[in-house]
């Protein structure tokens, strides 16, 4: 059925709802972008009349194209090249969603977002719709078509598997731009010393080329490892400066409500590396180099403010 203008702006209403959801269902833009659009076609070929409640049948119908997708994405990610890690946002990204409370803040961190990895489609579904989107468990039982107990006991299973994960530690953009600014300071230092005294002892380092980039297929494990591969990452060489296609601006920004160093060559977002920061120091260097992963990036950095310029080139 053809959809009136006011279906269309329902619709529109709802899709940065929509899109913040499959972000975090699915880590990547690009396919959050593709779900939102096949729900938009059913949207369009619905009867649209007929529905009682659209923000609730929108809802349902991304979260299962989600979970289709989850499913296959995780066979195509055991061919994946290398480790895989999502997509990460830079601060402003609409696609983010909501930060009004911890709970959403943290929902949407990069350290989470890795850690959904490890969940079931349906886990993931449930702790993303109630810990990020204050869902009641009623309305994601109907949603998951399971019942209400079930996805009771499907949100603190994954919230406790999340919780195992990491130590929880909120960070304001001051702190995160005086911790970036150490440890960019303690990385072209030249020393492993400093690196050492940032990292906490079981930090451990892990970067996603995705084939097209190089990036180590097995993470560094241990300060002083970590420390060292840190310190030749950040030594400039004309072999990086050949490989990326010049010289790269290092800034510092906030990624997924995190700190992060993004290099820059000629406006192009070449890596970002998201910093997940505990009470005992940094706990994991996690790098974004997959091009395709750093498109909506370079849009988004393009379109924004970057103060003093950058604090490092390589």
């Amino acid at each position: 059925m053809a959809l009136i203008m006011s279906d269309v702006d329902r619709f529109e209403a709802a899709r940065p709802r929509l899109e913040a959801i499959a972000y975090r269902l699915l880590g990547s833009s690009g396919e959050a972008e593709d779900a939102v659009q096949e729900t938009f076609l059913r949207w369009q070929a619905a009867d649209v009349e007929r529905i009682g409640v659209p923000e609730a049948w929108l809802t349902k119908v991304l979260t299962n194209l989600c979970l289709n997708m989850l499913t296959s994405a995780r066979a195509r990610r055991e061919t994946y090249v290398g480790a895989w890690l999502p997509e990460p946002l830079l601060a402003g990204d609409p696609m983010l969603g909501p930060a009004d409370t911890a709970e959403q803040r943290e929902s949407v961190s990069y350290a989470v977002l890795v850690l959904l990895e490890r969940l079931s489609p349906n886990e993931r579904a449930v702790y993303v719709l109630r810990e990020a989107f204050d869902y009641p468990h009623r309305e994601i039982a109907e949603i998951l078509n399971v019942t209400e107990a079930a996805s009771q006991q499907i949100y603190h299973r994954a919230k406790k598997h999340v919780a195992d994960g990491r130590a929880r530690t909120e960070i304001d953009e001051a702190a995160a731009r005086r911790i970036v600014e150490e440890f960019l300071a303690a990385a072209t230092s030249g020393r492993t010393e400093p690196l050492v005294r940032l990292l906490t002892q079981d930090a451990v380092s892990v970067g996603d080329g995705g084939g097209k980039v190089p990036a180590r297929a097995k993470a560094f494990e241990g300060a002083l490892a970590v420390a060292k591969f840190l310190r030749g990452l950040f030594r400039p060489s004309e072999a990086k400066r050949a490989h990326i296609g010049g010289a790269a601006e290092i800034h510092v920004a906030i990624a997924n409500g995190g700190p992060a160093v993004v290099a820059v060559v000629d406006g192009r977002v070449v890596g970002i590396t998201c910093l997940e920061v505990t009470a005992d120091g940094i706990a994991a260097v996690r790098s974004q180099v997959n091009p395709d992963k750093l498109v909506r990036a370079t849009g988004q950095w393009a379109a924004a403010d970057h103060g003093s310029g950058p604090l490092h080139v390589l």
